[in-house]
């Protein structure tokens, strides 16, 4: 894959590739193709609850931009209360996860090499809106959630974690 652009883009607001994915809206603002192999980037619309089991990279890093609402970020032994306006970064090699913690949370997530992001497109669901989908009638298949992610260079090393009693 080239590491080139071959030219500026823009995606407004609203706009992007969007995918459905454990009870998440994911809008792609950049994929590993429109960036030339370099990045790509997501903002997350969750509901509270809403987590991703700890996991480690082998290829990339991962950054975390809080946009709007409060979530938990566990990187390696530590678990910041990211607000808005708050950076996570997550180095590669280093376990993380992180759990929405109000009643919706919005973030930009950030990968620093490419194709980490067609895990979501693989196991998510194309979004026929750029809303929230409802809410999940039964339990996703873990088993091909976690296959998967090995297959992108991902070590799921444990179950998402849980919203804090602080706000229940």
């Amino acid at each position: 894959m080239t590491a080139e652009l071959s030219t500026p883009f823009h995606t407004a607001p609203g706009e992007g590739l969007a995918v459905w994915q454990l009870g998440a809206l994911l809008t792609f603002k950049v994929t590993s193709e429109a960036s030339g192999g370099r990045c790509w980037a997501k903002e997350l619309l969750a509901p509270r609850g809403m987590a991703s089991p700890r996991h480690v990279h082998s290829q990339e890093d991962e950054a975390f931009y809080v946009l709007d609402g409060e979530v938990s970020i566990y990187v390696g032994a530590d678990v910041i209360r990211a607000v808005p306006g708050s950076f996570v970064w997550g180095p590669r090699s280093v376990p993380h996860a992180f759990c929405v913690e109000s009643e919706t949370a919005k973030m930009l997530v950030f990968g620093t090499a490419p194709g980490f992001d067609r895990f979501f497109r693989d196991t998510g669901t194309p979004a026929v809106s750029h809303t929230l989908p409802a809410p999940a009638t039964e339990a996703p298949d873990l088993n091909t959630l976690v296959a998967a992610a090995r297959k992108h260079g991902v070590e799921v090393t444990g179950p998402p974690p849980l919203p804090s009693a602080m706000n229940a």
